[in-house]
């Protein structure tokens, strides 16, 4: 991760913003390879995935989009702490099971990334918030010719064609051929 960063112009001076679902060890892997030169963002979408599933379980069905809403907007203006204070009256007693307790799993999912839902501080940087558009590219970019009907590939084939695809896409088609050219 970090040498490809370094190869798209990552400098000691530079700041590197990382959108993920959410999991673990791509938080520790943002914090190992950049230090305070990176910060991780765990996905609006994904955290809105489990505030529906808590908002199913808390209002009615007539009223889960206008608490969505407020939620969504709290996120991103007063950050993550009066939505896990809405939460908080709401939790499951701890003899509901894990399974059926989607208040409580929401609130510690939430209370456990708090330095991870900066959506305020984003936004306010003009930065993305939500991993929409890389998972766009990776259904255009590798699946439409990874994953064709009937297609099959060897793995250090499949690797090739990927870059060929990803060098296409990042405008440095060029330079590809050229440094592949200057290596033989």
């Amino acid at each position: 991760m970090f040498a490809c960063a370094v190869e798209a112009g990552f400098g000691h001076r530079s700041r590197l913003h990382a959108v993920g679902d959410g999991a673990v060890w791509i938080a520790a892997q943002v914090e190992e390879q950049f230090g305070d030169n990176g910060c991780y963002l765990v996905d609006f979408y994904h955290v809105c995935e489990y505030l529906n599933d808590a908002a199913q379980a808390m209002v009615s069905k007539s009223q889960v989009k206008n608490w969505m809403d407020a939620q969504k907007e709290l996120l991103k203006t007063q950050g993550a702490l009066p939505v896990i204070e809405a939460l908080y009256p709401h939790l499951e007693a701890p003899t509901v099971p894990e399974l059926d307790a989607p208040i409580r799993r929401c609130h510690r999912y939430l209370s456990q990334r708090l330095p991870q839902l900066n959506y305020q501080g984003a936004l306010a940087q003009g930065l993305p918030i939500g991993s929409g558009e890389i998972e766009s590219a990776h259904r255009y970019i590798v699946q439409q010719r990874l994953k064709r009907p009937g297609a099959w590939w060897r793995i250090d084939h499949a690797d090739h064609m990927l870059a060929l695809r990803l060098n296409r896409a990042n405008g440095r088609w060029r330079d590809y051929w050229a440094a592949k050219k200057q290596a033989a």
